[in-house]
């Protein structure tokens, strides 16, 4: 498909996602948010694509939701357009989703990246939640996503008082994988998706929605959801061939089945 505020293409196999409103320092508007998931369902249910990245620009992830856009909705007018409930979709993803942020993730691009299962952070990545400096809060996650990664109290300082953790900083408190130069922070997180989509893909997906439901339910429910996903993948085609080549000493051959 073709899209007009998000770029996509393949290496390899992995799907790479690129908003395109270098104008707008990649800020949210309706049209770009919706082009966004869409592209990552296509990616999702392409069998040629293991694992996604999504980036922006070196200067700027994405800077936020495009105020001019939201200036003078009312609450009817917001629930109508279904601007949050639009963030459920990155939810529904199967396949491990890797943010590659470079300058500044703010508001919507902060959440964004949290949305995603692992962050690939350039040096000049910067991360904040300013929504207050408006007059309202974070609305796809961020207080909640931020609260369960760095803990209440760094979590109330970003949301209330508009601290912003830099990428050394994010690394520190767990709320990115890895940080590596600006110049190759788009090559290491295609890598590190490269690493992923060459696993088996079944147990990929079942590992992604176990580690999910950690931070979703009760530690006895998260461990009858690890149960579920661990017995049916003993049925698939990948868990003989996986532990054959690991008896025979060689590299498996997924199948996906």
């Amino acid at each position: 498909m073709t899209y007009s505020t998000v770029l996509t293409e393949i290496r390899g196999r992995v799907g790479v996602v690129t908003l395109n409103r270098p104008q707008a320092m990649n800020a949210f508007n309706n049209l770009m948010l919706g082009e966004l998931f869409d592209a990552l369902e296509a990616f999702d249910r392409d069998d040629n694509v293991g694992a996604m990245v999504v980036t922006g620009g070196e200067k700027a992830f994405a800077a936020g939701a495009d105020i001019k856009e939201m200036a003078e909705s009312s609450p009817f007018g917001m629930i109508k357009q279904g601007r949050v409930e639009k963030w459920d979709r990155i939810r529904a993803i199967k396949k491990v989703v890797i943010a590659a942020v470079s300058g500044w993730a703010l508001g919507g691009g902060c959440e964004l990246a949290l949305s995603c299962d692992m962050i690939i952070a350039s040096e000049s990545a910067k991360f904040g939640q300013p929504e207050v400096t408006i007059g309202i809060i974070p609305g796809a996650g961020g207080t909640q996503r931020l609260a369960r990664l760095l803990g209440k109290q760094l979590a109330m300082e970003m949301v209330i008082n508009n601290r912003t953790l830099t990428a050394a900083e994010a690394l520190h408190f767990g709320m990115v994988n890895r940080v590596v130069p600006v110049e190759g922070y788009l090559d290491a997180a295609v890598a590190f998706a490269e690493e992923i989509a060459s696993r088996a893909p079944l147990a990929v997906r079942m590992a992604k929605d176990s580690v999910n439901a950690a931070f979703e339910t009760t530690l006895t429910e998260g461990l009858r959801a690890e149960k579920r996903n661990f017995y049916p993948l003993f049925s698939t085609e990948d868990q003989k061939e996986g532990m054959r080549a690991f008896i025979e000493k060689r590299k498996p051959n997924w199948k996906g089945r």
